[in-house]
């Protein structure tokens, strides 16, 4: 199912929209800011988001901009009658519909579908696959593990997350800051030569020969990209 992160300031909002959300089958998170949401976005998978506008520490139109800079999920925002201006500019830099406070229940919940069913038809969302094949290796995320030819192969966590990158992104050019970002969730200051290295242990695990690899690619001056369907 999908995964809906609901952002206001008033818990109270939160928490009814939690429980109309989880009746419905959805998995929720949680923030209270917009600088909340925006690293909800970043250290989760979500597939929409509700929002409210005024909100402390960072407001929902800021955040809007911020999200768009990262992501193109869809964002609901949740504003009040007397809040027109803002609706209207919520438009102009990304939101994808709104919802007026009070809500009735019936009528956001078949926002949120309708929101999804776009998203999903767009190709532009897509739940991910738990269990990932590229020619002689297979990642099951559920379980976090990874086998070559069948045979259990011992990753650390980062080398897990740098290879679920490109498996799950085969024939994409990630830069090393792009993968440090990604992956270490940090400033990618002297990502090069910490993801050299952890591509190079990287590929002593998954490649029948390191030094000539067939999945795990370097593109000269770019970055690395994982190969389709090598045998």
């Amino acid at each position: 199912m999908y995964n809906i992160l609901i952002c206001d300031d008033e818990k109270d909002i939160v928490s009814a929209l939690k429980i109309y959300l989880t009746a419905e089958g959805f998995t929720t998170f949680e923030a209270y800011n917009g600088l909340e949401a925006i690293e909800a976005i970043k250290n989760n998978e979500v597939h929409l988001v509700l929002m409210d506008i005024m909100m402390p520490q960072m407001d929902g139109l800021t955040a809007m901009v911020k999200i768009r800079e990262i992501s193109n999920v869809p964002v609901i925002l949740l504003t009040a009658k007397s809040e027109d201006m803002d609706k209207v500019l919520g438009l102009t830099v990304g939101a994808d519909d709104y919802i007026t406070k009070p809500f009735n229940p019936v009528e956001m919940i078949a926002r949120v579908k309708s929101q999804l069913r776009r998203y999903m038809q767009l190709g532009a969302g897509q739940v991910k696959e738990e269990v990932l094949r590229i020619g002689r290796i297979e990642l099951d995320d559920k379980a976090k593990t990874v086998t070559t030819d069948g045979n259990p192969v011992n990753l650390t966590p980062t080398e897990y997350e740098i290879l679920k990158l490109f498996m799950e992104n085969p024939g994409t050019v990630f830069s090393p800051q792009t993968i440090y970002s990604k992956v270490w969730k940090d400033v990618a200051f002297g990502a090069e030569s910490t993801v050299a290295v952890h591509i190079r242990h990287l590929r002593e695990k998954i490649e029948i020969n390191p030094a000539e690899p067939k999945y795990l690619k370097v593109v000269w001056g770019q970055g690395y990209k994982m190969e389709k369907g090598r045998e």
